[in-house]
């Protein structure tokens, strides 16, 4: 099965579903990452900054083994209805040249734009008359964006699809630690505890040790 896995920015794809992409990879799935934004020096980041994420992408990304790996470059915090066009025909491109079965993208609702961009790029690319070989997509939550939006009925994350996910929390922390400066002690949300104690909390409500949780927005079974 090919799996396209969608990350706003690096890190979101662990946080988020780290421990099914692992399983995935270890079932023998073909899984792509693809990486909307980094960091550059024409957007005002240092060589150093550039030199240090590029290092992290590449060691994560051989971590995981992906099949491949994507990189559209655009600028962080930079996605916008004026760039949306682009983005959602550079979405498309990839989708049309690796030709995922299951697709994992940011929720919907989640605090930060360029993850409500996302989204919106990628589900516009899952349309069955256009891309048919889409059979499963799902929203992964993404811990200090997730659960920091509007706490309306309409941008809840309530998932209805767990992977268990015990034999892999492990090697995701040690992933997720790669991104050094991502990583701060708690009550920051992106700290190891808390990505643990998350793993914890969807893992006591699908009967397992440690757990993924996700919604399922389409799933087409032939």
């Amino acid at each position: 099965m090919n799996v396209l896995i969608i990350a706003p920015h690096p890190d979101d794809e662990t946080l988020g579903c780290g421990g099914t992409i692992l399983k995935h990879i270890a079932n023998g799935d073909r899984v792509a990452w693809l990486i909307v934004t980094d960091i550059k020096q024409e957007y005002g980041f240092s060589q150093e900054q550039v030199t240090s994420r590029t290092n992290e992408i590449l060691n994560v990304a051989n971590h995981y083994q992906f099949s491949v790996v994507y990189n559209l470059g655009m600028k962080p915090a930079g996605l916008n209805s004026e760039n949306f066009p682009d983005l959602i025909n550079a979405v498309g491109k990839i989708f049309n040249e690796f030709k995922p079965e299951a697709v994992y993208v940011v929720n919907r609702s989640d605090v930060h734009s360029d993850h409500r961009y996302v989204f919106q790029a990628a589900f516009s690319c899952t349309k069955p008359f256009r891309y048919p070989f889409v059979k499963k997509i799902l929203m992964y939550e993404c811990l200090s964006e997730t659960e920091f939006a509007p706490t309306t009925i309409e941008n809840a994350f309530q998932p209805n699809y767990f992977v268990d996910i015990t034999g892999f929390l492990e090697k995701k922390l040690d992933i997720m630690s790669i991104y050094k400066s991502e990583i701060m002690p708690p009550p920051f949300p992106r700290s190891l505890e808390n990505i643990t104690a998350l793993a914890t909390l969807r893992g006591s409500t699908a009967g397992t040790r440690y757990a993924e949780a996700f919604v399922l927005l389409r799933h087409v079974d032939k």
